[in-house]
């Protein structure tokens, strides 16, 4: 067995799924991937669908972290506080590139293991982003907005360019997998944040 079979078993696992779907993929296609023998993943996972839960609950408690860690900017300034947050979600989906484009798109099924994920992981992220927004409106940084549609919009752009690359990449001409790209988007990320959350007064005037 090979020192570090489980990253590896993960890593094909994550591969094949987003090439072949996870319903396409069979345990023989990633232990034949990571070149491990098939009892490897029934050893670490159990099963398919353990590996899948594996996937989603090691992804989300790292995304969660992200999230977390921008917290201690929220008594300073809410604002600085929601860009940090989005800043450090961006460049972990980028980081994990392939894990993000199987996740997002795995997470628009709807599915046990998907409701379950949601009523753990995403009522957290919900919660923070609720305080984010509160604070924001509390402190007047913010407009009057409903944080739960403001959310619809941040999942919305934080997603896009990992639910949809192919559309990036071959229509827009724009490469989500450069580091350049993350770099631009959040530009763009924090620009909406600018004219559509805070409050008109706090927007800096546009250079001419």
């Amino acid at each position: 067995m090979r020192k570090n079979s489980k990253e590896t078993i993960v890593s094909a696992a994550v591969s094949l799924f987003n090439t072949k779907g996870f319903a396409g993929t069979s345990i023989r296609d990633i232990a034949a991937k990571a070149n491990v023998n098939p009892s490897n993943i029934g050893y670490y996972f159990d099963n398919k669908l353990g590996l899948l839960e594996h996937c989603l609950t090691t992804y989300f408690e790292q995304y969660l972290k992200q999230l977390e860690s921008a917290l201690p900017l929220l008594d300073q300034s809410p604002s600085a506080c929601l860009k940090k947050a989005m800043e450090n979600i961006l460049y972990f989906q980028f980081s994990n590139i392939h894990m993000s484009r199987f996740i997002v798109r795995e997470m628009s099924l709807d599915s046990q293991t998907v409701r379950e994920i949601m009523s753990t992981y995403y009522q957290k992220e919900k919660y923070y982003f609720h305080l984010i927004f509160e604070r924001g409106i509390e402190k007047g940084e913010f407009r009057r907005l409903s944080p739960a549609y403001a959310m619809i919009q941040i999942k919305g752009q934080l997603s896009m360019p990992f639910l949809n690359p192919h559309y990036i990449t071959e229509v827009l001409h724009v490469f989500p997998h450069e580091r350049y790209f993350a770099e631009k988007y959040l530009e763009q990320l924090h620009s909406w944040i600018d004219g559509a959350v805070l409050e008109k007064t706090l927007v800096a005037p546009s250079r001419v």
